[in-house]
């Protein structure tokens, strides 16, 4: 039986201005709110971002599809949200947009488990008529795709015209090595290589472009190619020739490959219609022209064809009518067609509200820039372009909010008004390992940007979690200890198969293909890592399917047969035992990687950019060392679930199984673990001094590093101390861009001696090195750390007198000159040295414990290291400041002393970090008036942070994984005395 026609577009359809409000509901609310939400249960949805970040959204089930769509764009504060729509795979494999009117449920099957992309929906010809620079800048966005996955075609000079503009928006004006950098790392278009010269030389024409005018000049290109904006849907015509089927602004098109064959406008099309297969083209009579009066068209499937249609008239609708067309009455016995329609504002609705509104200009973050630019938008080459007003803080609204970097959105309808703006609008040389630090916006009173290391301070705009939440997750559930524990092993384990792609995946890509790149080094990196991904991949699946049936989401744990982990480990741990042979040959890895750098400076240039790209959160030497310490944390968490269960316990069994296994694997490794971590360091620390020759020797052991000040005929000088086995080095923060510290003395320890000076030289905490040939008086910054260096050196000094064939002539001929000129030579531009060096361009490593150490006054030593990085930890807390209202939701990972925090697991790399040496760790008072459960403190200064963590059990880990940090340890380590590790 032939389908009936369905509804055709009928040009009349649409009112016209002035008519009564019609029922759609539209994203152009008064004041922006987000939208009504139905009453019914509630679903989270996951919706994926123009710049790949993914949001979650909360809406009730019976919600439409507008609902979803107007609080994405309140969550944006998107003014001019009717251009874009949300699209998802169907059940069918077809790539469709999310209806307007009909419910969320009727179209998503499992919206928990579906994706649905914010993406451009409707481009209009001209991008003059986009009023708002945050709708360019995601249309930029949009484009900046097309153009990646090779949807939107041109030749090489379109594409590196196009190209130079998105560079220009997100590194600024043309510097020649750090543009050809950018675009080694950077791949913006399919084939760039050959290009990268040719966009070079358009990016060097683009100085003084902001990034606003760069998403207009990158539109102004875009719009004049054939496939802009073009979504093509595959067809056949009646005589079985492949053709593609599409629809722009103009009417519906048809292309043979990526050429134009035909278009029909709207002028000339009566009627669009579909029967099963046939899409239908009905043309109105033209004399003049040979075209029959109906076009036929073969695609796929009928759902093809509904899915094409419907998208035509929404397209017609958006761009020829007036007003969005009234919806008509269902007919009483039954229907005949399709009751599709247009739901929305069309663009003239759209732009004269725009206009009437005459909505503020309000900042917003750019994911990828790192261009300082003025809040206020620069007039752009348009004379249709109106003049922007003047931001004012004051106003509440959308100044108090970004578009990119804002932790996962939990519910659309609580929103902060807190006016200080994310991470990304601070300074942007505050970089930890790439990532921006987490520091006070704004200014010092003298005019410099505070340090990031100093000014630690998240966004508070974000998302807001509700009290109603915890109460609903702690009744859903399980509060068994036990599920906690096996908890923690599922997000660490998704952290840390997520280190593991970044050495098999994100690294090979950086240096894998590289003819500067030994087969030997492959051969060692390479060969074990990526079994281990495979392997650890693998795992994650198992834990995180055990987990879910431990949370009660199927009837197995009506049985408790699913609520336990030891089986699942004890499988993983004796599968995984073959593939841990290969981990003793991870030092020959190490010092495979540092003797092909010291002889290829082409491959140790790729490495140290490759450490600058925020995927590289850590040191790619710790990332090497992650397998080694993953074993550790299998241990720690086995130990913690057979502590917890009695013997009689159905897990207890295959729990200590496993846990002798893991032991067994740690034991054999526990050697050559130390021996790695002191090479590690050693290597760190030769990347952030400068003027030394000969660090890395065998032999030689990194004890403690810190700041001290040092006696001089100047006063007391702050310097970063350097305590190794055999010799003390003493540096200052250098004044070149490489943010190195140049070493100006040492102090061999071979015949040294030390006392307390306090009363000597009427200085606090004091005390002298005495060596053979010179003198040093030093003071800490408090009795604790002049304990903790009189014990270590004291402790290395024992150690000096039984070490043979070490070297402590350090020093590079440069530097060695009588230690008073030293001292003279790096007095005189101390003070710039140690406030503006961060403030200079080009920062390379201004995010090591080195520098940390520097800007609080603090130290650390190699025991330190060693507890920091084996005591991992992963998981969700709840963020809040301390004057703030509500908790944002963040995923938050703990290493190398340091929080890391991401909207998601899922997400590649941290928004932010905060380094937490410095900071104390404690429960807040009664005072404070935090009146939540598993609440713990941070706080460094004026600075304050509470996070709220879901059970005992993850809160009393969190306590204990940041003292870890917090609390530096005393005592030198040995050849071999790990044993000193708290664990």
């Amino acid at each position: 039986m032939a389908e009936p026609d369905p509804e055709p577009i009928a040009f009349g359809a649409g009112q016209r201005l002035g008519a009564p409000e019609t029922l759609g509901i539209s994203t152009l609310d008064p004041a922006h709110r987000p939208p009504a939400m139905p009453p019914g249960r509630h679903v989270t949805v996951r919706v994926r971002m123009l710049d790949d970040t993914e949001e979650l959204f909360d809406v009730s089930q019976k919600a439409s599809g507008k609902v979803l769509l107007d609080l994405v764009c309140s969550h944006m504060n998107l003014i001019e949200g009717d251009y874009f729509g949300l699209e998802f795979q169907n059940h069918q494999k077809i790539i469709v947009w999310l209806d307007h009117i009909k419910p969320i449920i009727k179209q998503l099957r499992r919206p928990k488990h579906t994706i649905l992309r914010f993406a451009v929906k409707f481009f209009p010809p001209d991008h003059a008529q986009l009023l708002e620079e945050l709708t360019r800048y995601l249309f930029a966005l949009q484009i900046k795709q097309d153009i990646s996955s090779g949807r939107l075609t041109c030749n090489d000079t379109s594409a590196a015209l196009m190209v130079s503009h998105i560079v220009q928006s997100e590194i600024g004006d043309f510097e020649e090595s750090k543009c050809r950098s950018h675009l080694l790392n950077n791949n913006y278009i399919p084939d760039q290589m050959p290009l990268i010269d040719k966009i070079m030389d358009f990016h060097s024409r683009h100085i003084g472009q902001t990034p606003a005018e760069s998403d207009y000049q990158l539109l102004e290109v875009a719009r004049r190619l054939e496939m802009y904006g073009i979504r093509l849907h595959p067809a056949k015509d009646r005589e079985g020739t492949r053709l593609s089927l599409t629809v722009a602004h103009t009417g519906v098109l048809v292309f043979q490959g990526h050429t134009k064959i035909n278009s029909f406008n709207w002028a000339k099309v009566r009627k669009l219609s579909f029967k099963r297969k046939r899409f239908l083209i009905k043309l109105r009579p033209d004399l003049n022209s040979s075209y029959q009066d109906t076009l036929e068209f073969l695609m796929a499937s009928r759902d093809c064809c509904k899915v094409f249609w419907k998208i035509c008239v929404e397209y017609h609708a958006f761009f020829r009518l007036y007003e969005e067309p009234k919806r008509k009455p269902k007919p009483v016995l039954f229907t005949r067609g399709s009751s599709f329609r247009f739901s929305g504002r069309t663009q003239k609705q759209v732009i004269d509200y725009v206009k009437e509104s005459e909505f503020k200009k309000i900042p917003f973050e750019r994911k990828h820039s790192r261009v300082q630019f003025n809040s206020r938008l620069s007039p752009l080459p348009s004379p249709r372009h109106r003049v922007p007003t003047e931001v004012s803080q004051d106003r509440p609204g959308r100044f108090n909010h970004s578009y990119r970097e804002q932790a996962v959105r939990w519910s659309g309808s609580d929103r902060s008004n807190s006016p200080c703006l994310s991470a990304s609008a601070c300074h942007p040389h505050g970089m930890v390992n790439g990532q921006k630090s987490l520091e006070l916006c704004g200014h010092s009173p003298g005019g410099r940007q505070p340090s990031p290391l100093t000014s630690p301070l998240l966004n508070d705009a974000g998302s807001i979690r509700t009290d109603d939440e915890d109460e609903v997750r702690r009744k859903r559930f399980p509060t068994d200890q036990a599920y906690f524990i096996a908890k923690e092993l599922l997000t660490t384990e998704r952290t840390y198969v997520k280190d593991l792609e970044v050495v098999t995946v994100s690294f090979q890509n950086a240096v894998g293909q590289e003819e500067a790149t030994p087969d030997s080094l492959k051969k060692s990196i390479f060969s074990i890592f990526e079994p281990l991904h495979k392997f650890h991949t693998g795992f994650l699946r198992e834990v995180e399917q055990r987990l879910a049936l431990w949370e009660g989401r199927s009837n197995a744990h009506i049985k408790g047969d699913s609520q336990r982990i030891g089986d699942v480990m004890l499988k993983n741990l004796q599968a995984l035992r073959p593939l841990t042979v290969s981990l003793h040959k991870q030092s020959e890895a190490l010092l495979e990687l540092e003797k092909a750098c010291r002889s290829c400076p082409r491959l140790e240039d790729l490495c140290r950019d490759f450490e600058l790209q925020k995927v590289c959160y850590i040191p790619l030497n710790v990332f090497i060392l992650r397998p080694l310490h993953r074993l550790i944390h299998y241990k720690q968490i086995l130990e913690r679930l057979c502590k917890h269960y009695p013997a009689t316990h159905v897990d207890f069994r295959d729990c200590r199984a496993a846990l002798a296994d893991v032991s067994e694997v740690v034991e054999q490794l526990q050697g050559s673990l130390i021996k790695m971590e002191n090479f590690q360091k050693l290597l760190e620390l030769k990347k952030d001094l400068t003027g030394i020759d000969n660090l890395v020797v065998p032999g030689r052991e990194f004890i403690r590093l810190g700041c001290l000040s040092k006696l001089s005929g100047k006063g007391l000088q702050q310097r970063m101390f350097f305590l190794f086995n055999d010799v003390i080095l003493y540096t200052s923060r250098g004044m070149m861009p490489t943010n190195q510290f140049k070493v100006h003395g040492q102090l061999p320890l071979h015949g040294m001696t030390i006392r307390e000076s306090e009363d000597e030289w009427g200085v606090p905490h004091a005390f002298t090195l005495v060596g053979q040939q010179q003198s040093v008086v030093v003071a800490a910054s408090s009795l604790a750390e002049m304990q903790k260096w009189m014990e270590d050196i004291r402790v290395a000094i024992e150690t000096a007198k039984t070490t043979n064939g070490l070297s402590s002539d350090l020093l590079t001929s440069s530097l060695k000159c009588p230690e008073d000129s030293a001292v003279e030579a790096e007095s005189e531009d101390e003070t710039a040295a140690s406030q503006t060096s961060l403030e200079r361009p080009a920062p390379h490593r201004g995010n090591t414990m080195v520098h940390v150490c520097w800007h609080r006054n603090t130290s650390v030593s190699m025991v330190d290291f060693s507890v920091a990085v084996e005591n991992q930890l992963s998981g969700n807390l709840l963020r809040k400041f301390k004057n703030s209202n509500g908790w944002q939701k963040l995923w938050v990972v703990f290493t190398n002393f340091s929080l890391f925090f991401y909207k998601s697991h899922q997400d590649d790399y941290p928004l932010a970090s905060l380094p937490l040496l410095g900071y104390s760790v404690s429960v807040p008072s009664d005072s404070e008036n935090i009146h939540k459960d598993y609440v713990f403190k941070l706080h460094f200064k004026s600075h304050i942070y509470y996070f709220r963590s879901e059970s005992e059990y993850t809160f009393e880990r969190w306590m204990e994984v940041i003292r870890s940090a917090t609390l530096s340890s005393s005592g030198a380590r040995g050849p071999s005395n790990k044993e000193s590790r708290p664990h």
